[in-house]
């Protein structure tokens, strides 16, 4: 997965989860965030962020800030980037894959992804990990109701037989192992458990992420005791 016309500036500060205001050649700019997520630990004043130019010029803001550097890491935090790497590597996922059909209803909930395989539709729902703690990452870094009604439909997939998986695409390189966040959202740690119990595959995998796109690496371990 690639960008178009990226650049790179200081982030000033957030007003709200929709913008952010960066310096940019000098100047500041007021730019869309395509994360509403808290990431309170990567958007602090003075880091080093990146931009991708829209192409819309009639757009109220010219740029979307896709990634953040902490420390030394890259983080991509463009919360549509997950969906579009999974897509571009699905076929690796599942190597008997035949289609692809996006935001899949199924139950209450509409899911990323359901895979077509000539054994059946194997079912797939797609989360972005951005908060990592000494090498290890964490999901989700804010409460999720959402989040557990997906694990909650994937659940109930899995018991009637359908293959069903939930893919943690960690969006940095370097990550140790994947958890999920309990001290945040004890509900979801709880869901995904049950989830794992009940036959649902819970995968998690790193990426090689540089300022112009993102793409999977490989599995890392999932610790969920």
């Amino acid at each position: 997965m690639e960008y178009g016309q990226v650049v790179s500036g200081i982030f000033l500060r957030r007003p709200n989860r929709f913008i952010a205001h960066v310096l940019l050649d000098g100047e500041e700019t007021v730019c869309h965030v395509k994360n509403t997520g808290c990431c309170r630990e990567l958007l602090l004043p003075g880091v080093r962020v990146w931009l991708e130019r829209s192409a819309n010029p009639n757009r109220k803001t010219a740029y979307d800030l896709i990634a953040v550097e902490k420390g030394e890491k890259l983080i991509n935090m463009d919360a549509q980037a997950p969906n579009r790497v999974f897509a571009q590597w699905a076929s690796s996922f599942e190597p008997e894959l035949t289609a692809i059909r996006p935001e899949f209803t199924y139950g209450h909930s509409r899911l990323d992804f359901c895979l077509e395989t000539p054994g059946g539709p194997h079912l797939v729902e797609v989360k972005g990990v951005t908060l990592e703690q000494d090498g290890h990452t964490l999901f989700p870094d804010a409460p999720t109701e959402r989040g557990v009604r997906h694990l909650q439909e994937l659940t109930e997939a899995a018991g009637r037989g359908l293959r069903s998986s939930v893919v943690f695409i960690v969006q940095m390189e370097q990550a140790l192992d994947f958890a999920p966040n309990d001290a945040t959202h004890p509900a979801f740690g709880q869901a995904l458990r049950q989830a794992a119990a009940a036959g649902v595959q819970v995968v998690a995998v790193n990426c090689r992420v540089w300022p112009e796109g993102m793409e999977v690496l490989g599995s890392i371990p999932v610790r969920l005791s």
